[in-house]
């Protein structure tokens, strides 16, 4: 039997008309359908903003009460439809790995002394303290009086800082004198 489109209708047509006569209810229909499992851990999705470059892209963020699962682009955000680069889809190996502090992530800080061959960690206190000395003997040297500025002293931001982190450094070094200042987002 050939139907065409508006056979088909009619049939169609004809059937429900049918269920509704007869009272039959859609509802008591047994469907097949996968069961329900009840999950042992409750999994969370949230969205946020990618913290890195000034783009704004956004993400979708799944985690457990304990740590994150997976991050990745979320798909109704304007600006990447669905996308992240490489240090946005590696935002959770910066803090965690299967819920725990990345083991290879630094926390201490690693000094090489000049014509040494290996690292060795040093404090917190100590290392700020030797960079702001070097950084002050450096301009204080090397000032332009005229211009109020130095030239031997230059900023090169990385990937890995965050908006602020760019904001307050690019503020500090305009307030330094500084004329190099580059950054990847270019703030």
């Amino acid at each position: 039997m050939k139907v065409n489109r508006r056979d088909f209708l009619k049939l169609s047509g004809a059937g429900i008309g049918a269920a509704a006569v007869l009272g039959l209810d859609p509802g008591s229909v047994a469907i097949s359908a996968p069961r329900e499992l009840a999950l042992k851990r409750r999994v969370q999705e949230t969205t946020t903003i990618c913290c890195y470059c000034g783009v704004g892209c956004g993400a979708i963020v799944s985690t457990y009460d304990d740590g994150i699962i997976k991050i990745e682009g979320d798909p109704d955000h304007p600006i990447n439809e669905g996308t992240l680069c490489p240090k946005g889809q590696a935002m959770a190996q910066v803090r965690q790995v299967d819920g725990e502090l990345n083991k290879y992530r630094l926390t201490t800080p690693l000094y090489r002394a000049p014509n040494a061959t290996g690292w060795e960690e040093k404090s917190w206190d100590w290392m700020i303290e030797t960079i702001a000395n070097r950084v002050k003997e450096t301009r204080d040297n090397n000032w332009n009086t005229g211009a109020g500025r130095t030239d031997a002293v230059a900023s090169f931001g990385g990937g890995e800082l965050d908006n602020e982190e760019c904001y307050l450094l690019s503020k500090m070094n305009r307030a330094l004198g500084v004329v190099y200042l580059e950054h990847c987002a270019r703030i």
